[in-house]
């Protein structure tokens, strides 16, 4: 059952890129969108089901606040560390296509996990695989919308970021497939998405936002992020 619903799964991944790909003349609202998807996926659902699953304290801290924290220097770093690379290389506009592909990679990665999740969720009980279902057939059309525009926003070539998009649809197929082999704990599964999420909203507060809001600062552009959000917000209340 769980693989089936991976399937559904694999087609919205397909749809959110898609989607992405086809309003290029609109690009500020894309990246108005993705941003405030991204920061909907971190805040409303990333973040929650970590501390939940990976919550006790490591010196006074939720280990997954130190792992979110963590994943969010660690993007920070490493952007910055091939920006330097590139611009001694004269990489054009300061973009710098290994970090879109790094960040769609996390994106395919998170993905898997979600596949996982569904599969383990499944194994639990029907109603508990129904709910998780809900969430990640749903929330997966961002992920593909995100995985496609991370790509291409980075200077990648529209080829590749389908490449890329094929990839995160496939991953919650093979997540969820493998379940019928192993079951992942739930300890290290937080850990990973309190890391992931630290890494995503560093890419969306420092690098998607202020891109969005460059060259169009338009009221439209600010409502498609909060539309985003509440999107993320919506599917997450259906969820429960």
């Amino acid at each position: 059952m769980a693989v089936i619903v991976a399937l559904g799964a694999f087609l919205m991944t397909l749809a959110g890129g898609w989607t992405a790909q086809r309003v290029n003349d609109r690009r500020h609202l894309v990246l108005g969108l993705a941003g405030g998807l991204m920061l909907g996926v971190v805040g409303l659902d990333l973040l929650p089901e970590s501390l939940q699953a990976a919550g006790h304290p490591v010196f006074g801290v939720p280990l997954a606040l130190l792992l979110f924290v963590a994943g969010f220097l660690t993007a920070h770093v490493g952007e910055r560390l091939l920006a330097v690379r590139h611009a001694a290389h004269g990489a054009e506009n300061g973009r710098v296509p290994q970090v879109g592909l790094t960040a769609a990679a996390a994106m395919v990665l998170h993905s898997l996990a979600d596949g996982v999740a569904l599969g383990a969720a499944f194994q639990v009980g029907g109603g508990m695989g129904l709910a998780v279902a809900l969430a990640v057939v749903t929330h997966d059309f961002a992920d593909g919308f995100n995985t496609y525009t991370l790509t291409r926003v980075y200077g990648n070539a529209r080829r590749r970021a389908q490449l890329m998009l094929l990839a995160d649809a496939a991953a919650p197929v093979v997540g969820a497939a493998s379940t019928l082999l192993f079951t992942l704990p739930e300890e290290p599964l937080g850990a990973y998405l309190g890391f992931f999420g630290g890494a995503l909203l560093y890419l969306a507060a420092a690098e998607i936002l202020p891109e969005a809001h460059h060259e169009h600062p338009a009221l439209s552009t600010l409502l498609c992020t909060v539309g985003g959000v509440a999107g993320i917000w919506l599917v997450v209340g259906l969820a429960e």
